[in-house]
């Protein structure tokens, strides 16, 4: 008889939320393409679960042209009209507008020379957060600076709260709990096993 798999609590019985606790969540991500769809997801994710996001994330991608943000940055009226329209996707005006100025901020951050995965990195000097697995928080001094920095910049939906969850999601803080099996594994891949 194998013994069951202790995960963080948040990753209850649904299977997509399961497996992307598994499988993706809290693991360095360095790909800045894979980073800004990520923010904009959490963004789209405001004021509901993530859950939700997860049910949705392929129509989103469908939606928003695999998250190019070259293509992204081109939509226009008729666009956001089509996407308003898309039941598969979280309609939200103000979101939708927000994901296609993230796109134009990313661009016009990469034309300065700056790389969007240079620029979120910078933050915690290119190596993952560890935390103790034991207390958790919806926001940190950290995730306060980056959001006023990227609200600066002109990106929305990217308050605190938001930025903490996105910081969680794409490893850039391992927020696992000290018991779950994937937390060792998350450090491992963070290059910071011990």
């Amino acid at each position: 008889m194998t013994t069951p798999l202790h995960r963080c609590s948040w990753a209850t019985d649904d299977p997509l939320m399961r497996d992307y606790h598994d499988k993706e969540w809290g693991v360095p991500q360095r790909d800045s393409r894979m980073l800004w769809e990520m923010l904009m997801l959490e963004g789209f994710q405001a004021g509901l679960s993530w859950i939700t996001v997860l049910r949705k994330r392929e129509a989103f991608r469908e939606a928003f042209a695999g998250f190019d943000p070259a293509i992204v940055a081109r939509y226009g009226d008729k666009d956001i009209e089509r996407l308003m329209a898309n039941p598969g996707i979280i309609r939200a005006r103000a979101k939708i507008q927000a994901t296609i100025a993230g796109a134009r901020i990313y661009l016009d951050m990469q034309d300065q020379g700056t790389r969007f995965s240079d620029f979120c990195w910078s933050f915690t000097d290119g190596a993952p957060i560890q935390n103790d697995g034991k207390n958790w928080a919806a926001t940190s001094p950290l995730s306060e600076r980056i959001s006023k920095e990227l609200k600066r910049r002109g990106f929305k939906f990217v308050g605190p709260t938001i930025v903490y969850a996105w910081m969680q999601a794409v490893g850039m803080v391992n927020d696992h709990a000290a018991d779950c099996f994937r937390r060792a594994q998350v450090l491992r891949a963070a290059g910071r096993a011990r």
